[in-house]
């Protein structure tokens, strides 16, 4: 990379679904940040659990085979480009969704930018804000400076 500093940021499991799975054109602009360093992906266990789990949903495995991409190849992303820490204390800011909590608490623990199509998440954005984190729907054309 060229001496500027990664983001840091932390990716709910749908957006992890967008750039590995469904290739949405909002998250197009993830996958080669995070392959060039440009992005630096926090998550927990618990993060890579749930992924795990989402992917042996019956919905989704259509949209595999339509893809060509296997659960073991969104895990193996998943391991390739996440830099595995420790789960964060949880903040007093508390999402209406309780699977979304550790996302949140991550972000502010680490003062990293969340990236969430979640409704709950996103209806937190000021609360987030004034805790230091900013909470996007999808990147911007590049990486907000850090």
């Amino acid at each position: 990379m060229s001496g500027v500093p990664a983001v840091t940021v932390v990716l709910d499991t749908n957006i992890v679904l967008d750039i590995f799975l469904f290739d949405d054109a909002a998250a197009k602009p993830l996958k080669p940040a995070l392959e060039t360093g440009a992005l630096r992906w926090l998550a927990t266990q618990h993060m890579r659990n749930e992924l795990e789990r989402v992917l042996d949903y019956e919905h989704l495995l259509p949209r595999m085979a339509f893809y060509q991409v296997t659960a073991g190849d969104i895990l193996a992303a998943f391991d390739r480009h996440a830099t595995l820490v420790e789960v964060a204390p949880r903040i007093a800011a508390v999402c209406k969704d309780p699977d979304d909590q550790c996302f949140i608490d991550l972000a502010v623990a680490h003062q990293a930018l969340l990236l969430s199509k979640d409704k709950a998440v996103l209806s937190m954005k000021k609360r987030l804000l004034a805790l230091g984190v900013s909470t996007l729907k999808a990147l911007p054309v590049s990486p907000p400076a850090a």
